[in-house]
């Protein structure tokens, strides 16, 4: 169901597109290159290889959109078999089905631009750069929202299965909302459990993330993430699908679509995986496209972690275990980008667990970085109610980055470095002498 274009970015639906191009036509049936490969795209049975073969034996998409409305099209085409790499690539049945589809091509992209979908193709400079250099990428991906977020400095797939414990949610959200603080872009499948929780996250940040559909776009999977992709979509973000807007979600096209979720980014995480989740497709498509795997592993008794835990064990030379979020953020090249000012904390993990908090948060830890002490400190500093402050100091005690003692608080962890080498030079602390020492003669 692919093709190769050479126009620039499309859209269909929006006017200043058409506007700024224009409607040059390559074809004597006025279809630009894109709008025949959106035609072949609809065929069934149609898939990358298949149609690469047709393109390289006919030239172009329109070429052979127009080849299909000669007659004895069908015998044309199905004759040409031997030039793909299966003899029996192209049967008479899918020569006729793209003969219908080329006679049917002004329903087809009415249909596209009902949806309010753009087209981008291989040649557009909209098309993202990362999904070009995988292994037969798609030629043409359906989108609707904004292109230029599918092309971010940083990309990170954040993956797992449907059937997600709470824990699992929870760091699926906080690495998706620490990869949005650092600027990158979460890429995921939209789906119920560990993939919904990222997207959430990120949207919760008011970042960009990506949503990469299992079908077409007029069969939208699963319903309830409908307001979700709508709030992606607000915020700038984009979801697309490498299907026509008519194609039903099947077993068949969730491997294609992992395949473009970790085409799009420069890593991928898995968080939760059963024994046969699709979440390890993710990774193993990851892996053979050259980018990172990241694995978080669970407990050996919980049948969520199990997938991730036999991962790391036949793959501990190519994936790497997620030993911490800090820690991934810092492995993902997100510290540097973030991290561009800082209270003088210097140590990459100090600031990688700074990323990673919110902003609330953060303030209340900066403070105590730099030598505040007490909740009242604390409020006087920041400006916060007592009660925020009291909120926050709880989510640093409970991700181990503070201590609090009779009242007084002070880094730990992670974020201990940050401390011990600021020297909290903001403010001057003085110290008791111990039971029993001399006083200093002056």
């Amino acid at each position: 169901m692919i093709g190769i274009g050479r126009d620039g970015p499309v859209g269909l639906a929006l006017e200043h597109v058409e506007a700024d191009q224009g409607r040059t036509t390559s074809g004597t049936h006025g279809l630009i290159e894109r709008e025949a490969l959106a035609v072949l795209t609809s065929v069934d049975g149609l898939g990358p290889a298949t149609l690469a073969g047709l393109l390289t034996r006919f030239g172009t998409a329109i070429d052979l959109v127009e080849l299909a409305l000669l007659p004895g099209a069908v015998d044309e085409i199905a004759d040409h078999g031997e030039a793909l790499r299966s003899p029996r690539a192209v049967t008479s049945e899918l020569a006729t089905a793209i003969v219908d589809a080329a006679e049917r091509a002004d329903a087809i992209l009415h249909a596209i631009e009902r949806a309010g979908l753009l087209i981008v193709s291989t040649d557009d400079p909209a098309f993202p750069a990362r999904l070009l250099a995988i292994e037969l990428p798609p030629h043409v991906l359906f989108v609707r929202g904004d292109p230029a977020s599918l092309s971010g400095e940083r990309a990170i797939a954040v993956v797992g299965t449907r059937r997600a414990s709470e824990e699992g949610r929870l760091t699926a959200a906080r690495i998706g909302a620490g990869i949005a603080r650092a600027g990158g872009v979460v890429v995921s499948g939209l789906a119920t459990g560990i993939d919904g929780a990222a997207h959430a996250a990120v949207v919760n940040e008011g970042g960009r993330t990506v949503g990469v559909l299992g079908g077409g776009h007029d069969h939208f999977y699963p319903n309830a993430h409908r307001r979700l992709a709508d709030m992606i979509l607000d915020l700038g973000g984009a979801i697309v699908s490498e299907f026509a807007p008519d194609v039903q979600p099947t077993k068949g096209t969730f491997p294609r679509r992992n395949r473009i979720i970790s085409g799009l980014a420069d890593a991928t995480v898995v968080v939760e995986a059963g024994a046969r989740s699709g979440a390890l497709l993710t990774a193993n498509w990851a892996l053979e496209q050259g980018r990172e795997c990241y694995i978080v592993p669970g407990s050996i008794d919980s049948p969520t972690a199990a997938g991730c835990l036999a991962y790391l064990r036949e793959n501990h030379d190519e994936a790497k275990i997620v030993a911490g979020i800090p820690q991934l953020l810092d492995d993902l090249g997100l510290v540097d980008t973030a991290w561009k000012t800082s209270l003088g904390a210097r140590d990459r993990l100090s600031a990688a667990a700074m990323v990673e908090l919110g902003e609330t948060t953060r303030a209340i830890a900066s403070r105590i970085v730099g030598g505040y002490r007490t909740a009242d400190e604390l409020v006087a500093t920041t400006g916060l109610p007592i009660a925020a402050v009291l909120a926050g100091l709880t989510i640093l005690e409970a991700r181990g980055l503070v201590v609090g003692v009779y009242g007084r608080y002070r880094p730990v962890g992670n974020l201990a470095g940050a401390g011990s080498k600021q020297g909290y030079r903001r403010r001057s602390v003085t110290r008791r002498p111990e039971a029993g020492a001399r006083s200093p003669r002056t």
